[in-house]
């Protein structure tokens, strides 16, 4: 997969990644909002070129506040989240080339007050899902929230994936609608986050 050719569809007006990219912002925007005063921490697994968080964050009134690492690796899609970190002045974005479902990535920053799991769930066994909801209780603080995606083509998984989140102690904060053609839910965290501990693998990226 060449997935710097795969973020194009992204700049297609009306396509389904560009009006899911919309919804994921839209999120973003609001937890942001919802933080409470002083510095935020962010993260975002297998964050591609950073559209998600970077789309956001640049015209945020709280951008001077939020520490963000974006995990990807790719190198290509990392530079162009680089570039556009510091294109828009985004000095406390640091994009890490790395194997996103590693915990070391993330040492220093969980729990963090915002996590982005966008376009991940759809690349993974059931199982690794379940698992990575798992480790989003070892990623967030409490209050915090975990942004999300998920095709929603046969078996739809959103459901399920809902449901993990809760034995989690998440609470659903928001869900796309069914018809909309893509899923995107955001989940805020109401326990208490477990340790993370490094040297572990959190999923397997692929079919």
């Amino acid at each position: 997969m060449d997935w710097q050719t795969w973020h194009d569809a992204y700049d297609l007006p009306g396509s389904w990644l560009a009006r899911r990219l919309r919804a994921v912002q839209e999120r973003v925007g609001a937890a942001l909002d919802a933080c409470a005063p002083g510095p935020v921490k962010a993260i975002s697994l297998c964050a591609g070129q950073g559209r998600d968080v970077l789309g956001v964050l640049a015209g945020h009134p709280r951008r001077a506040d939020v520490r963000a690492r974006l995990v990807e690796l790719d190198p290509g899609n990392a530079a162009i989240a680089r570039r556009a970190a510091a294109a828009a002045g985004l000095d406390q974005v640091e994009v890490v080339t790395a194997d996103a479902a590693r915990t070391d990535c993330y040492e220093g920053m969980a729990p963090a007050d915002l996590v982005l799991a966008c376009g991940l769930f759809g690349n993974l066994t059931d199982e690794d899902v379940r698992r990575t909801v798992g480790y989003c209780a070892r990623l967030c603080a409490t209050g915090g929230t975990v942004i999300w995606t998920r095709h929603r083509t046969p078996p739809d998984l959103v459901p399920l994936i809902c449901e993990w989140f809760g034995e989690r102690g998440f609470e659903l904060s928001w869900l796309s609608d069914p018809e909309a053609g893509f899923g995107v839910g955001a989940h805020r965290f109401t326990g208490r986050p477990e340790p993370l501990v490094p040297g572990e693998r959190m999923f397997t990226f692929g079919p």
